[in-house]
């Protein structure tokens, strides 16, 4: 991995309890810190696939609905 050194500003408040959890501890603050904006970032990207998704399938909403109780009705012989 290609790691490029940063410098980041952190409220002491925040520092304290980053340092303070046991993977902080066990791995580093710096591989803590990759780990968080990993999870934040692929939250991030569910979050806007969801949004997509969400959007693409509202304008359909009632052609859905109207399948699905034709599908549910009960049928007569």
């Amino acid at each position: 991995m290609n790691e490029k050194h940063i410098q980041v500003s952190i409220d002491s408040d925040l520092l304290a309890r980053i340092d303070a959890d046991p993977e902080a501890t066990a791995e580093g603050r710096s591989a803590f810190i990759r780990s968080a904006l990993r999870f934040y970032l692929r939250a991030k990207k569910r979050s806007e696939v969801d949004h997509q998704v969400t959007e693409a399938y509202a304008a359909e909403a009632d052609a859905m609905l109207a399948e699905i109780e034709d599908l549910i009705r009960p049928r007569t012989a």
